[in-house]
């Protein structure tokens, strides 16, 4: 009678084979979840948007330095968060710059990254301690599509909490979130769905 969806976000990856297996071994896409292990190392978070700023930001809390490597010569973030991050002596840009290898395969954890330089194509290795990918997220949609009001970014419309474009059907976590993104906040909304849902099956008997 009533159905909750709870299919989340899945973070985007740069497609590296590495990438999968240090996964959680040096490299990650959340840096307010893995941050903390990384106390006194050298890192590096790879995107240009908001999302990139925000996880170098958080992550001189733990880090010796943190370099953001872009693959264009300008980024994309608001004007705020890039002074925010320029401003920032623990923060340094890698511009026009590809992760194009991540090193760690033998050692079992990462210990460098082999960046391309996309305007001359020239390669170079780095010694890091991690790598954070902050390239953004795609929501588990695909099954609603034409089904659900959607926004522009495909994450699911809701409203007066957890509902959607269809009465009886609630959405919650990071398949309509994508501002916060954090476990706590998803548990917090799938509580709201929980309770949407009860009002409606009462309200529909």
């Amino acid at each position: 009678k009533v159905i909750i969806i709870a299919s989340g976000a899945t973070a985007k990856l740069l497609g590296l084979p590495s990438e999968s297996t240090l996964m959680g071994r040096g490299v990650s896409a959340c840096a307010t979840c893995d941050g903390f292990f990384f106390q006194g190392k050298e890192l590096i978070v790879v995107g240009g948007g908001d999302t990139a700023m925000e996880e170098a930001l958080y992550l001189t809390k733990f880090a010796t330095h943190v370099y953001v490597v872009h693959r264009r010569n300008e980024l994309r973030a608001s004007k705020i968060m890039q002074k925010r991050a320029e401003d920032h002596p623990k923060i340094s840009f890698i511009f026009d710059t590809i992760v194009s290898r991540i090193i760690g395969g033998n050692e079992g954890f990462v210990t460098g990254v082999e960046l391309t330089n996309v305007v001359t194509q020239s390669i170079c290795e780095r010694q890091i301690d991690g790598v954070f990918i902050a390239i953004g997220h795609k929501p588990n949609t695909e099954l609603f599509e034409g089904k659900l009001a959607m926004h522009d970014n495909g994450y699911l419309v809701t409203s007066h909490g957890t509902e959607t474009s269809i009465p009886g059907v609630f959405a919650c976590g990071d398949v309509q979130d994508w501002v916060y993104r954090q476990a706590v906040t998803a548990a917090g909304t799938g509580c709201m769905a929980a309770i949407d849902a009860e009002r409606y099956l009462v309200k529909d008997s």
